[in-house]
């Protein structure tokens, strides 16, 4: 795809491009794939701008779902648990499984893992990683504190994402690869913006979904429309 011929193609599609109109979902996913160039498989990521007040704390989105076609990346789970819930982990292929051992090794500085899971019961000593891991440490509103950690790990494997909205009410979201099929890109953001529309704060007044911008890692932001991408998100 990195080819010359392509990159031409994707400077035609970039000057055609009107950045303030506002697309429907497969007309902007098409042009998404079509303008990610780059020669390695692009993340497709969606920004979806929220209309709530981010200095309230009752207003915060945030949740969890599964993305119905994964996100094209199999993250590196890292479990602290015990006994049970520790061959639990390890049968639903956690990368690395661990208590005191675990808890020893990221204080170390090893960190390779994308997403820590952790069970209730080893939570007491988990918290001296807090300062150090701060956003990435587990958590119950993320689902990462659970006692079946297995199904957790389960669930990350096949594409669970979390959403929280940024200070700015901003919520980036990673939906797939370039090199998904368009319906599974399509799928994937529906799917999110259900999640999304669920997750409204009761609080909330006025317009909830400000605006839906998509784009692949390399590739320019486009407008989508949210109306048209799911009746219910506007």
């Amino acid at each position: 795809m990195g080819n010359r011929n392509m990159s031409k193609r994707s400077k035609s599609l970039r000057e055609q491009l009107d950045r303030e109109k506002l697309h429907a979902l497969a007309e902007a996913v098409t042009a998404v794939r079509e303008m990610a160039t780059a020669t390695f498989d692009e993340t497709v990521e969606v920004a979806i701008q929220l209309g709530v007040d981010p200095s309230k704390g009752e207003q915060s989105v945030r949740g969890v779902l599964t993305l119905p076609h994964g996100t094209g990346k199999t993250p590196r789970v890292a479990v602290f648990a015990r006994a049970e819930a520790a061959t639990e982990a390890e049968e639903a292929e956690a990368d690395r499984v661990g208590a005191e051992d675990l808890v020893e090794a990221i204080d170390g500085g090893w960190d390779e893992f994308d997403i820590l899971v952790a069970h209730p019961d080893v939570m007491r000593i988990v918290g001296r990683l807090g300062k150090k891991l701060g956003p990435r440490m587990p958590n119950k509103k993320a689902g990462t504190i659970a006692p079946d950690v297995g199904r957790v790990v389960r669930e990350l494997k096949a594409g669970r994402v979390q959403f929280k909205m940024d200070k700015g009410a901003v919520l980036h979201v990673a939906v797939g690869k370039a090199s998904f099929e368009p319906v599974q890109l399509q799928e994937n953001l529906r799917a999110l913006l259900d999640a999304v529309v669920r997750a409204r704060p009761a609080t909330a007044k006025g317009r909830y979904i400000v605006s839906v911008a998509l784009s692949s890692t390399m590739g320019p932001g486009i407008k989508i429309d949210p109306q048209e991408a799911f009746a219910t998100a506007a």
